[in-house]
């Protein structure tokens, strides 16, 4: 056998080495891929769950012929189930109850549109508070490398007709699992998410996962800038009451939180998206930014979260519990799920707000349980207020009442000290007078300010009461927007584009009303002619324009309110009031003996204080 042929047998027993080899390779790698599915089948089976829909196996995930659908990040993913993941096919799921549809899609196995029912958008069209290709929620593992949930399609495991368990797999004993409940009559979505067998690949210094939620929230009422001006992102601290606000009529706001947070809402005039968490959020970024008006989607604003869940590891799963409320900001209703979502509902500071949630709420739920018109409602509320508040309206015009009868008194004063330095003593004898008479400059001001707080608390309420949505009365088909007679070709700053009678209609009884008192003040001097034009022309048209975007329910209470107040200060005035009598009591008060108030007492004391000054000049 000559050198060739050695050589020749040697390289045929090399190449037969290296391919026994290589089929030897090829048949381990095979038989386990086999065995991994073999094993995700009889996870299946143990589940009673049908093959077909239970477990979409690696080999029938299809590639998405969207490139849009692909994900975002290229990666090359070295595992084999989650690189079919990313290639899989869209596939959604519905869970409803007598409140709200929500549709699932398995791409990152979150809601992809939500339905509230028994509610419509101001154009009568059904309301979606969530539309398709509008929100992403997207949760961030390191798992080796950066892994978004939102860029796989998950498997669904098991559902029934009020829960939806979805799984992304690494291998068959480590996945994700999406947990969604929806009880019967409820809002609320639980959401809980499992980590299961994932402490090999997640790292160990890792505390927590990252939450993203960006969502575009439509347009749903009548008019934009009432809106835009009641629309916001809201966020809780744990162990508080209150709630944080990024504000309310800005374009754009953020803000970053580096403590923990129970929930954060994404919050719109009338309806709001709330994710809360049972661990509460580390710390995170909140910010939101308004489309325009003419924003051709019909989008009213772009909510982005980004939260940090922590990851308790332990001995076994790791579990995150969540929950989205999907609903109406209606304030019982969010109390209901005793978590304080019912301040968001924005009623005003605490005693602004102690009064719409305790006295204007609670009326309103008791006569709307008797009269379905609210029209009505609002009516007998202003004439129950007026009836409470009507022994200060009588105080301050009896006060008024005094002021003049004293006038011709305060004239004499005025004529024996007409010099400018001569201005203390004059003040000091127009102190005199009413100390004598027991009359008080401040009397007819109390009351009137003791009434304010039920002024702001009705500018308070009007707007964020979602009783009045969509609610009509006369010529305005929504009380809880402006009402319009008449559409202009043009937009008139402040004022708008329309014309609001109920506005129109305030502004005038307010006049009238001034017209009513104005021959009740003093006009002699250059200071209450002044204070007259204001009264009587400026802010009639100032509150006209002011009013002509306000919810009508408001400016139709504010109406109510004028004419009732012209009725009762003509009552009061015609049966309750004789200037005689009360300046023939005044006069006999006067005629007795005098004591100074705390006033007068310092008003003497820096006239006399005046007087020794002069004398040392001299």
């Amino acid at each position: 056998m000559n050198k060739n042929t050695v050589i020749g047998f040697v390289l045929i027993a090399v190449i037969l080495i290296l391919f026994s080899w290589y089929n030897a390779k090829e048949g381990r790698e095979q038989a386990l891929y086999k065995k991994q599915q073999d094993s995700l089948m009889a996870v299946a089976a143990a589940a009673k769950v049908p093959d077909s829909t239970a477990i979409v196996s690696a080999d029938s995930l299809q590639v998405m012929p969207d490139s849009a659908a692909q994900p975002k990040n290229e990666q090359l993913y070295f595992d084999t189930m989650l690189n079919n993941a990313a290639k899989g096919v869209e596939m959604t799921e519905k869970l409803e109850n007598n409140k709200i549809s929500v549709l699932f899609t398995n791409f990152g196995a979150q809601p992809k549109k939500v339905l509230i029912k028994n509610y419509y958008t101001y154009d009568s069209l059904e309301l979606n508070l969530i539309r398709e290709n509008t929100s992403n929620f997207n949760m961030t593992l390191y798992a080796g490398q950066e892994l978004s949930t939102s860029n796989f399609a998950f498997t669904k495991y098991a559902s029934t007709d009020s829960s939806i368990t979805y799984r992304l797999y690494f291998d068959t004993v480590a996945y994700i699992e999406y947990n969604y409940i929806l009880p019967p009559d409820s809002y609320m979505v639980s959401l809980n998410v499992k980590l299961y067998g994932m402490d090999g690949r997640i790292q160990r210094n890792a505390t927590s996962a990252e939450i993203k939620w960006n969502l575009d929230l439509p347009r749903l009422e009548k008019g934009y800038d009432n809106e835009k001006n009641y629309s916001t992102v809201v966020y809780k601290f744990p162990n508080q009451k209150s709630v944080e606000r990024l504000g309310f009529r800005k374009t754009t706001a953020n803000e970053k939180i580096g403590t923990k947070i129970q929930w954060f809402a994404f919050q719109q005039q009338f309806f709001s998206a709330i994710l809360t968490s049972k661990e509460n959020f580390l710390n995170g970024d909140l910010s939101y930014s308004f489309y325009g008006p003419d924003e051709p989607g019909r989008n009213l604003m772009r909510c982005e979260a980004r939260m940090d869940v922590p990851i308790v590891r332990g001995s076994g799963d790791i579990n995150i519990p969540l929950q989205f409320y999907f609903g109406p900001n209606h304030y019982k209703t969010l109390k209901s799920y005793d978590s304080d979502f019912e301040q968001i509902v924005p009623l005003g500071g605490w005693l602004i707000g102690w009064i719409n949630r305790y006295v204007i709420i609670l009326v309103f739920d008791i006569l709307s349980k008797f009269i379905s018109n609210y029209g009505i409602i609002i009516l007998l509320l202003t004439i129950m207020l007026k009836i409470v508040l009507s022994p200060l309206t009588h105080k301050s015009y009896m006060s008024s009442a005094k002021m003049r009868v004293l006038k011709p008194e305060i004239d004499k004063i005025n004529a024996k000290y007409p010099k400018q330095e001569d201005a203390m003593k004059k003040q000091q004898e127009v102190m005199a007078l009413y100390s004598k008479t027991g009359v008080s400059m401040f009397g007819g001001c109390l009351p009137t300010l003791l009434q304010f707080p039920i002024l702001f608390a009705m500018f308070k309420f009007f707007p964020a009461s979602f009783e009045l949505r969509q609610q009509g009365f006369l010529w305005a088909d929504d009380l809880s927007s402006f009402d319009s007679i008449l559409q202009l070709p043009f937009n008139i700053p402040l004022y708008g584009d329309h014309v609001s009678l109920f506005a129109l209609l305030m502004g005038v009884s307010m006049y009238f009303y001034s017209r009513m008192n104005i021959d009740q003040m003093n006009t002699g001097g250059p200071q209450m002619a002044g204070m007259k034009f204001m009264t009587l022309y400026f802010m009639p048209v100032f509150f006209l324009f002011l009013g002509n975007n306000f919810s009508s329910g408001l400016t139709y209470y504010y109406l109510l309110s004028n004419l009732i107040t012209m009725i009762q200060t003509w009552v009061i005035r015609k049966y309750f009031v004789d200037e005689e009598k009360i300046y023939a009591k005044l006069k006999e008060k006067a005629a007795g003996p005098a004591k100074k108030s705390k006033f007068q007492e310092r008003l003497d004391a820096a006239y006399k204080a005046q007087q020794q000054q002069q004398k040392n000049k001299k």
